[in-house]
This record gives structure tokens, sequence and C-alpha cells, in this order.
């Protein structure tokens, strides 16, 4: 067995797509144009290039961008100032704030300064509380993406095991919110686990988001089950240089499962994908207009 690959580039661009002309319509009949505020704190290369893929993508959607880049010294005072303008503002629909922030400012207070209804990553804790409860939020973005990605390949998700390896509250947690709401039976595991592989091994989903290369083998899947990965590793080549691997040990995997996203190219590309599409979400709930079907949970 070979495994269907899930091309993740494909289905972001068919996302954006959607995005695009629900943003053309919302602006022809309602005289609408969603807006993403991005605030970088900071020159944090990696940060830096994330930053202005969001904008580029941003505008090519039809959307107004906002960028506010702000010197690494900047105070908590002004952030939290600068959070509380972007809240108030009509034309800004999301707001982001870009991790990690310089180690002087305090994450959590950032996050949680953000208007719940303007909060595009989804990490607020109200929206954490909402997902967690069943009820309307907005949803983190990478696991929107991947629970997007096993609807399309699978319909229905119902009575599927899934196992999702990794607790964090960027992915891990949110994900498994997101595959019981779609009536999985879920697995929460991470690194400490006990018998971790004979738990993989029950499942038709495996989603891999624990931040170990290459962690996960082909003899740890369930033949014909669906991976995806979402881990993003750079490792050593053995001619020197590196290249990026995820937390999944494709060659191997590929051979057993079913379906399979790969790194890169899987996961990634839908992660600004599902932000524009939260962002057009976030438009509509607060003009008071029909929300994108296929777009959000």
């Amino acid at each position: 067995m070979t495994a269907t690959v899930i091309d993740g580039k494909a289905f972001a661009a068919k996302v954006r797509g959607q995005v695009a002309t629900h943003v053309a319509r919302i602006k022809a009949d309602h005289g609408i144009t969603p807006g993403l505020a991005v605030v970088l704190v900071g020159e944090d290369p990696a940060s830096q290039v994330y930053v202005r893929s969001k904008g580029k993508l941003t505008v090519e959607v039809g959307m107004n961008s906002y960028e506010h880049k702000l010197d690494a010294e900047t105070s908590q005072a002004d952030l939290l100032a600068l959070i509380a303008q972007l809240n108030a503002d009509p034309d800004v629909h999301g707001i982001l704030v870009q991790l990690p922030l310089p180690k002087h400012l305090n994450e959590d207070l950032v996050i949680n300064a953000i208007d719940p209804a303007k909060d595009v990553d989804g990490f607020h804790i109200s929206n954490v509380g909402l997902l967690g409860t069943g009820q309307k939020s907005m949803v983190p973005c990478t696991p929107l993406g991947c629970l997007m990605m096993l609807r399309t390949h699978h319909g229905s998700l119902s009575g599927m095991e899934a196992v999702v390896i990794g607790r964090s509250n960027i992915v891990g947690k949110p994900m498994a919110q997101l595959l019981l709401g779609d009536s999985c039976t879920v697995t929460v595991a991470h690194s400490r686990t006990r018998d971790l592989a004979d738990i993989v091994r029950r499942a038709d989903i495996v989603v891999a988001a624990v931040g170990r290369p290459q962690m996960v083998s082909g003899d740890w899947i369930k033949p014909g089950a669906t991976v995806i990965d979402v881990g993003i590793n750079r490792i050593d080549k053995p001619d020197g240089g590196t290249r990026l691997v995820g937390d999944v040990d494709y060659d191997s995997c590929a051979q057993v499962a079913g379906a399979i996203t790969p790194v890169p190219g899987g996961v990634g590309p839908m992660t600004i994908a599902c932000l524009l599409a939260n962002t057009l979400t976030a438009c509509c709930r607060s003009a008071g207009l029909d929300e994108p079907q296929g777009l959000t949970v």
C-alpha cells in the first residue's frame, strides 16, 4: 500500500479561492472589506517572513492588510494600547499578534487583551472555553486546517478512532476538541504516554503535533489510517546543510497509511489559509451576515 498524499498547497489554494469569492461578494453587496491587523514586535527573522507572507496573501484575497511593526523594546503598556486601538477600529475585523513575543512581554496578557470576536488565532481564553464546550468560537488556524482536510478526505468522521499526539494549547488540545465535535473517539497522547506506539496503532486518524522529528514510524500506523503531520522540524542532512521533516517518518508511514500529509507542503499552507478564513468569518459575524460555508466549524 502506498498512501494517498493530501496536498496542503493545493487545498490551501482552494480555500483562499473560496475566501476571495466571498470577500468580493460582501464588498459588492454590502460595501464591507474585511481587514486583518498583524502586530509584530521585534525582528525575529522567521516571524518577519511569516508576517510578510500573511500580508501578501491577505491582499491577494481582496482584504485590507494592516501591519504594525514595533521595536523589540516596546513596553507592555504600549502594546496593550495598540491592541485597544485595534479592538475599537471598525475597519479591523481580525487581530493577530505574532508569537513568540520578546521575553519581557506577557503573552497571556497580550492575547487576552484582544477582543475575542477579533481573535482570529483562536487563542483568547473565551474562545478556548467556547470551543471546549461546543459553542461557536474562533477556532485556532492549524487545527481548523487539519479538520478541513480530514472532512474532505473522509466525508463523515463519525465513529472513527483518532489519536492526537501532543497536548499544546495551539494544536493538540483544540484538535482533540474539534475531532470530538465531529463524533470521533479521541485519545490525547504525548511524549510521556506509556505504550504510545500501541495506542497509535488503534487509530483511524493520527494527528502528530508533538515537536519531535520523525518520532512516529510506519510500524506505529494502522494499515489504511490517515496521518496528519503537523510537525515542522529542521534536521541535519548527511551531506551537510539541513532539511525540514515532520513528526512522522514519512517514508515508512506512507507505505502503511491510507492517506498522509507531507512536510513541507501539507498542514503548513493551511494555517495561513485558515487565518484568512477566520478573518472573513469574524467580518461576517460582526456585520450580521451569513458565515461562509465550509470555512468554519
